[in-house]
């Protein structure tokens, strides 16, 4: 069609009518909230926000590091008079009890957390009734009704791989937390290649999601997991590129070495956190945090699921316990990109600023206050964004990883090379 022939669509009209909801205020549905400081739920409200932090500090600075608590409860079984292989069998299962019921602790407050954000922005309260306190139970019913729900499988479906599905999916999930810090030196294992680990365990999953697509005998969730199984591998690459100035940084591959290169202030006040590394700090925590969204088939790139195309993508065909373990999975993946975040640019357990000298050190706040506290703001920009961009094309989403992520994660780690040199010149950050 030449240029002559394009039609003339008639310019829009907006309806004076009713046009003052778009011109005439931006505080629409209701103008309470001109002045909100004036409504007493609102005054109240911060009240409780400010009892519920200070609460928090009050307990951590009263509990202190929970990895001295951990070193005592070893101690205590080595008195025990247990044999020593024994000891060790039983602080395994201690531990893996642990990293178990953070995953499963997160899943019920993650749900309930993202269902009051989602109603905030819509300018709803979400769940209100079950509890009693904002709802906080709605979760906790919710996840007994899924433990009653029948469990079906389709007549066309593999039995058998339609039942390992979840788990194959699940277990790698519950791996990649064994080294992840919680706190200065709290994590299950210590180990000198945490960074590599985390990630070898993580890119598992993805078979797992592949076999429920495949194995539930429907078109749908067979284009879901192939969907997954696309954008899982391809933003693994800038994803794993982008983690490499980090690793320059610390000259370490193990967790806690990352941990404690970011110790310390410039100038007595600022933090020595890799975010703040000129260009490259920036450019890594971004690239970084777009690709954990892709990876975990967060919105906007929720493709493999895609509601409005695949029903419910590689999970249509899964009910019951089974398709809770796949949101288990989705949460407990958001929760450790959170915390991978944390640790590797926002300074892991440190405080943003230096002990105050006036205040005791016993009223300090400990390192796993912080840690989580950060863990649960990378957590707020995962669900944030669910429900502020809309959902890419497949195409886009390939696009914007090949065409732009890829290659300036590359990019990316020559201008870290460039901060290390300046470095070992006496001339960067350090």
């Amino acid at each position: 069609m030449t240029p002559a022939e394009k039609p003339v669509y008639p310019e829009p009209v907006l309806n004076r009518r009713s046009g003052k909801l778009l011109t005439g205020t931006r505080y629409w549905p209701t103008e309470l909230w001109r002045n909100p400081w004036s409504l007493p739920r609102y005054r109240a409200g911060a009240l409780w926000l400010a009892g519920i932090v200070l609460g928090i500090a009050a307990v951590g600075a009263g509990v202190g590091e929970l990895a001295a608590w951990g070193e005592k409860l070893l101690a205590l079984l080595g008195r025990s008079g247990l044999p020593a292989a024994v000891v060790a069998w039983v602080w395994v299962l201690v531990k893996l009890t642990c990293v178990i019921g953070v995953i499963v602790a997160n899943g019920l407050w993650a749900v309930w957390w993202e269902r009051k954000i989602s109603a905030h922005i819509q300018s709803r309260m979400g769940p209100m009734y079950a509890g009693g306190f904002h709802g906080w139970a709605q979760t906790i019913l919710d996840t007994i009704k899924l433990l009653l729900k029948e469990d079906v499988t389709p007549a066309a479906a593999d039995q058998v791989m339609h039942l390992l599905a979840p788990i194959v999916a699940i277990a790698p999930c519950v791996m990649a937390f064994a080294p992840v810090l919680f706190g200065d030196e709290l994590a299950a294992a210590r180990i000198d290649v945490g960074v590599l680990y985390v990630f070898a365990f993580a890119s598992i999953s993805v078979i797992g999601v592949v076999m429920a697509g495949w194995a539930s005998g429907n078109k749908y969730s067979l284009l879901g997991g192939l969907r997954a199984a696309a954008q899982i591998v391809s933003y693994e690459l800038p994803r794993g590129f982008s983690v490499v100035p980090v690793l320059m940084f610390a000259s370490s591959l193990d967790l806690a070495a990352i941990d404690r290169a970011q110790a310390g202030y410039w100038l007595g006040f600022f933090p020595r956190w890799f975010i703040f590394y000129p260009v490259a700090g920036q450019l890594a925590f971004i690239f970084f945090l777009i690709a954990s969204v892709a990876e975990t088939n967060r919105t906007p790139f929720d493709i493999p699921e895609a509601e409005s195309e695949l029903v419910a993508g590689f999970h249509t065909e899964f009910s019951g316990m089974k398709w809770s373990l796949f949101f288990l999975m989705e949460y407990g993946y958001v929760l450790l990109a959170s915390f991978l975040l944390a640790v590797f640019f926002l300074g892991g357990g440190a405080a943003p600023l230096p002990h105050p000298t006036f205040i005791p050190a016993w009223l300090s706040i400990p390192s796993w206050i912080w840690m989580t506290s950060k863990a649960m703001l990378m957590m707020f920009v995962f669900l944030w964004f669910r429900w502020t961009f809309p959902r890419l094309r497949v195409d886009q989403l390939m696009d914007f990883n090949w065409k732009f992520l890829l290659p300036w994660s590359f990019a990316n780690i020559g201008f870290a090379g460039v901060l290390v040199y300046l470095h070992m010149r006496g001339w960067g950050p350090g």
